[in-house]
């Protein structure tokens, strides 16, 4: 007779190294990586978008006129709504860049998943985020004491561009999820419904059990 083995005495178990050992099968590991780079590409090119967005708003939005005495600086109308424009301009076309974006990602991938839906909704903020620091790079110039003595006094000149509302930043991403929501609710890809199960099969008097 041997002695029982001790748990330290018995062989390994043989266990598959990697994707295999967690669950999924090389394949699945395959495409799970992929989605995760389609979803960091779809990142990337929707922050991009946010270029355009701020050279958009730069260019659209309405100018708040200014105007100096010499000592210091006014509005050139205190009942003007500029300022309110400057930030509904930001948000009609944040609202259309979302809408957009997630009609392109949806037509280029209709599969969609979570990583792809992660990016789309990481890329659309970050891309609010640009426009918003491009446009008041590219609008007039931030500093109101400079500009004011370079018109002189009484000249009318532009104020800063800014943001007076920062929720308005959330209007791309809110717009991208529904729409791509919507999308993949009603033209995205369904499981294929099971169907019944087969019963006994019968081929002929043969299949019957003799006598």
């Amino acid at each position: 007779m041997t002695a029982p083995l001790t748990p330290h005495d018995q062989p390994p178990s043989e266990q598959p190294a990697g994707p295999a050992a967690y669950g999924r099968t090389p394949e699945e590991a395959a495409e799970r990586r992929e989605e995760l780079r389609q979803g960091a590409v779809v990142a990337a090119a929707v922050a991009v978008a946010g270029l355009a967005l701020g050279a958009l708003w730069a260019w659209l939005a309405p100018r708040v006129p200014l105007i100096s005495d010499g000592k210091a600086v006014y509005l050139k109308s205190t009942e003007g709504e500029q300022a309110i424009g400057a930030d509904g301009t930001f948000a009609l076309l944040a609202l259309g860049f979302g809408v957009l974006s997630a009609v392109v990602v949806f037509l280029v991938r209709r599969k969609g998943g979570i990583p792809l839906v992660v990016g789309l909704a990481a890329g659309s903020l970050l891309g609010g985020l640009i426009g918003w620091r491009l446009g008041i790079w590219l609008g007039p110039a931030s500093d109101v004491v400079a500009a004011a003595k370079s018109a002189g006094k009484g000249v009318v000149f532009d104020a800063p561009l800014k943001l007076a509302a920062k929720g308005v930043l959330l209007a791309w991403p809110l717009a991208a999820m529904a729409v791509h929501l919507v999308l993949t609710a009603v033209f995205g890809p369904r499981d294929p419904e099971p169907g019944p199960e087969p019963g006994p099969r019968w081929s002929g008097p043969e299949d019957l059990p003799a006598g």
